[in-house]
């Protein structure tokens, strides 16, 4: 997959977004995190913490549905959605393309910001 990725040239249309592809986003998202929060990720995405992780996504999604008070905020309702990612794997791709898209907009927009 990751030499499909790199041979994957800028006149090249874009690959096939798959479950694994959120699954390693994941992975590398979680090593930039320091020591103590990767080992809450590892530990939280292991199996059989399935009830930890699916309340907590529930919560999280509550909360960002409810962002206008206090404390909660929308940058809970995507948490909760990549959280609940672990278990439905009908969100993974979902997930990744919605990355992938965030992504290129934001080099749009700091591309623009830099002129």
């Amino acid at each position: 997959m990751e030499h499909a990725r790199a041979t994957q040239g800028p006149t090249q249309g874009p690959t096939q977004v798959t479950a694994r592809d959120w699954d390693e986003r994941v992975d590398r998202a979680s090593q930039k995190l320091p020591d103590w929060a990767q080992r809450m990720v590892t530990w939280l995405r292991e199996p059989a913490r399935f009830p930890v992780r699916l309340l907590a996504s529930i919560l999280l999604i509550l909360g960002g549905i409810f962002s206008i008070l206090p404390v909660l905020g929308l940058w809970m309702l995507p948490l909760g959605l990549a959280l609940l990612a672990q278990d439905v794997p009908g969100l993974k791709v979902p997930m990744e393309k919605s990355a992938r898209w965030i992504e290129r907009q934001w080099h749009r927009w700091r591309g623009r910001s830099s002129r």
